[in-house]
């Protein structure tokens, strides 16, 4: 079936990897700094939105460095419910039906909130987003490699607290090299024990040996990117022989300089070879797409086409992290629609 731009958007479309703080509207941004005094590279909307932009970043570290501002207007509950609120409304504006939307708690506390006003206010928002749009969404609780592995455990306690009221995941980001998964692994032990599913940046800004801690020490049932599993056909097969699902950014992997032509990404090798593979975001505003943009670019670099990108959208809900009858039921109901969309 022929695929267009527009078919794509169409389509009702999943995602599982995509960061809260590298989401947040340009003009929110704005509002937020001239309520709370934050100083930001741009007061204009448009030109914030140039300023965010990480295209030219050298390393996921580098590309990382941009957060600092998102992250400066995010540190009261006002503006977190905002920006949570707004990301859900966003997501269904992409056609979105289902989405899992993470972030690091830890990271907002510098204005005095409590590790529970980290958690209570986004959940409001997504709450009041989710009754508004229809669209299911679930968090994950990220912690980061480069904070103390104490600070990730204290994230996985606080964690339990909320998993009835949407909090599904634990999942580990930030600097690949030098900060190992397996230090943080209590944290993973703790989360899994009490209820919660587990995910784990890796592969990404380190190789094969990163992506093998994240199954090995922190037990993860997905892999945030994973390009570098090619690095090693043992674990590459590991990966394809146990459903490992693969959070895939395509643009992110360009920019952090994980890959250097889209056109020559291993999605589509994984994808051939019969890995479980998903198509995600990452961050929506320094990566400058959306998820509409993410599948084009598969379809028009990566050769995807109609029925491959369908797979690739159900994939992701296959490996939500939902009790299985209401996978099912999405799964149900994304099909129905799918075969009624031209």
């Amino acid at each position: 079936m022929a695929i267009t731009r527009e078919t794509i958007q169409a389509l009702p479309k999943a995602e599982l990897h995509v960061h809260m703080d590298g989401c947040v509207r340009p003009q929110t941004m704005i509002d937020i700094a001239a309520r709370t005094g934050v100083k930001l590279p741009s007061n204009d909307a448009t030109e914030l939105g140039k300023e965010m932009f990480v295209g030219n970043a050298a390393s996921l570290e580098e590309y990382l460095k941009s957060y600092v501002h998102t992250l400066s207007v995010m540190q009261d509950t006002e503006s977190l419910e905002q920006i949570a609120y707004e990301f859900v409304v966003d997501a269904a504006a992409q056609n979105i039906r289902y989405v899992e939307v993470r972030y690091c708690p830890a990271l907002h506390l510098e204005n005095g909130l409590t590790m529970a006003e980290t958690f209570e206010a986004p959940l409001a928002g997504i709450k009041r987003a989710e009754e508004e749009t229809g669209t299911k969404t679930r968090v994950i609780i990220s912690a980061l490699r480069t904070l103390p592995p104490s600070v990730s455990l204290d994230l996985a306690h606080a964690a339990i607290d909320y998993k009835n009221d949407g909090v599904v995941a634990f999942d580990l980001a930030g600097a690949e090299r030098g900060h190992p998964a397996k230090a943080h692994a209590p944290a993973f032990d703790y989360a899994l024990g009490h209820g919660l599913q587990a995910t784990c940046h890796a592969g990404e800004g380190a190789g094969p040996y990163s992506v093998k801690q994240a199954l090995e020490d922190c037990k993860a049932k997905r892999i945030g990117h994973g390009v570098r599993i090619l690095e090693d056909p043992e674990l590459e097969g590991f990966v394809k022989e146990n459903g490992v699902a693969l959070e895939v950014c395509l643009t992110s992997n360009l920019h952090t300089h994980t890959v250097v032509d889209l056109t020559q990404h291993p999605i589509r090798r994984y994808f051939d070879e019969g890995c479980n593979v998903t198509i995600n975001t990452d961050s929506r505003l320094m990566d400058n797409t959306d998820l509409t943009n993410e599948f084009w670019i598969a379809h028009t670099k990566l050769g995807f086409d109609r029925n491959e990108i369908e797979r690739l959208i159900l994939n992701s809900l296959e490996s939500a992290f939902l009790p299985e009858d209401e996978i099912s039921a999405l799964v149900n109901d994304f099909r129905t629609e799918m075969e009624e969309i031209a």
